[in-house]
């Protein structure tokens, strides 16, 4: 295994932590033997954690406990499954202010966001659990001679690897491994190194639910303990969660092993604002869902399209959002907008609007950082006077940062809207009826209209072109982590 040449070489040498740092193979707390990593408070800059992540050969042995519980049986029955699903459920919402409490340390989400991140995740585990008993098989009836019968029985893939992101760890990573034990597979769920503590607290609460040793197995690790993952022979089925470029890679590792993979990958999403409609009533909504989470979110409305006409009359509703949208401490229930997660991804954002900037564009409200002292914190920032071409109209810049763009027809801003190489989410705003006539023409996943509602288990998360490969959500998530079997039985 290789190693970074400045890592300590015992676990002597590492700073002693007070939160969880095992992790959890077999249902046992295990101390990681590979590379130390070191989580930093985006908020206050000091050290949260430093403790080893993985090795190539715990994987080895995660991978291999899964197939084990796998091949046994003990995670066979629908009616069992349910119970300790609905039981892991209810752990994950009574321990919701210690999770929390570990994100706001590792990845500086504001406590607002506290139901996304963990009252969502228990939702559907359980309405993923009560799936986990439906019967689906399919009757096809008698072939075209009526000497036999056929069906369509479903099977569990069996061992799922899911590999979560940073931004909001415990949705991704609880509902991949929600849906998965639901059709009876057992999984290996590997956190983001930028944010290992709230998966690894999971551990304890998959064996205080009573779910078998084996059946859920949770790592930490960097690339190299990703790569030994989905190249792992053992392992049916990948799931991830991240950027294009990293997907693109998990997919090649998978397809090594001839294995299927659920990408759901990164977002360029257009908001179109329909002729008519009024900005202040949805500026602020608008503003403040790319600005949540520090902007770290795929499905963010980061293109923001209306009437060439009206283009002034936008900007000044958008700079009386601006004034509502509060940049700061993450424990204050108020603030929206809390830091993003490295010095780097701070930088990175910077330089993508300034060289924006340098190009022509303008600032049309926010900017700049807030007069805090620590952490990597920076104002949510508007911007204007690009076309789709720009750069920063087609990178994910996964920041607090979205563009405005305009647009002289409806049928222009639909061409621009679809003018990317991602299509994970759209937003209309106006009229419900010219809304969903418009909806079929949107390249896109997701479409929603004014504003549209939380997220519910039982719809699909999809991603066209380069958002995604397969589905993660509601019955067609689910059946990803099932194979179909044909059953032919002759009457004679």
């Amino acid at each position: 295994m290789i190693r970074n040449a400045n890592m300590p070489k015992d676990n002597a040498n590492l700073k002693q932590s007070s939160v969880h740092t095992g992790l959890f193979i077999n249902n046992q707390d295990r101390a990681g033997e590979g590379d130390v990593i070191r989580v930093i408070s985006p908020v206050t800059e000091e050290l949260v954690a430093e403790f080893r992540g993985a090795s190539v050969e715990q994987v080895d042995e995660a991978v291999s406990s899964a197939k084990a519980a796998f091949e046994s049986g003990v995670w066979k029955d629908p009616a069992f499954r349910k119970t300790v699903l609905l039981k892991f459920a209810d752990l994950i919402e009574e321990n919701r202010d210690k999770l929390m409490e570990a994100l706001i340390s590792e990845i500086g989400s504001p406590v607002n966001l506290k139901a996304n991140h963990t009252d969502t995740p228990a939702a559907f585990v359980r309405w993923f659990a009560e799936t986990a008993t439906r019967d689906r098989t399919r009757h096809l009836g008698f072939n075209n001679t009526n000497t036999a019968v056929s069906m369509v029985a479903y099977r569990p893939i069996g061992v799922v690897a899911a590999i979560s992101a940073f931004n909001y760890p415990l949705l991704i990573g609880v509902t991949k491994i929600g849906a998965a034990l639901a059709a009876g597979c057992t999984t290996v769920l590997l956190s983001s190194p930028l944010a290992p503590l709230a998966i690894l607290l999971l551990g304890d609460l998959v064996r205080r639910a009573g779910i078998p040793p084996g059946v859920v197995n949770i790592i930490a690790g960097g690339v190299e303990v990703g790569r030994a993952l989905t190249e792992h022979p053992g392992v049916n089925k990948v799931s991830f969660t991240g950027s294009v470029n990293v997907g693109r890679q998990v997919m090649q590792q998978a397809a090594a092993g001839l294995r299927s993979v659920v990408l759901e990958l990164g977002g360029k999403s257009a908001a179109i604002m329909l002729p008519g409609v009024d900005y202040n009533k949805y500026a602020f909504w608008l503003h403040a869902r790319y600005a949540r989470n520090a902007g770290q979110g795929c499905g963010s409305p980061t293109r923001i399209l209306v009437e060439e006409s009206r283009y002034e009359e936008f900007c000044e509703a958008s700079r009386k959002a601006y004034e509502q949208i509060k940049v700061g401490d993450p424990r204050d229930p108020a603030t929206i907008v809390g830091p993003v997660v490295t010095s780097a991804n701070r930088d990175r954002i910077e330089a993508s609007v300034a060289q924006a900037v340098e190009e022509g564009a303008t600032i049309i409200a926010g900017g700049g950082r807030p007069n805090i002292d620590k952490g990597w914190f920076l104002n949510p920032v508007l911007v204007g006077g690009l076309d789709n071409q720009a750069k920063l109209a087609r990178e994910e810049i996964f920041g607090p940062v979205s563009v405005v763009l305009t647009y002289r027809t409806v049928e222009e801003a639909i061409q621009i809207a679809n003018d990317s190489d991602l299509g994970l989410k759209a937003y209309l705003f106006g009229p419900k009826d010219q809304c969903l006539k418009l909806v079929p023409e949107l390249r896109v996943g997701t479409v929603q209209i004014n504003g549209g509602s939380p997220l519910r288990p039982d719809a699909p998360m999809i991603g066209y072109k380069h958002s995604g490969v397969g589905a993660e959500w509601g019955e067609d998530g689910l059946r990803e982590f099932m194979l179909p079997q044909h059953i032919d039985c002759s009457l004679s």
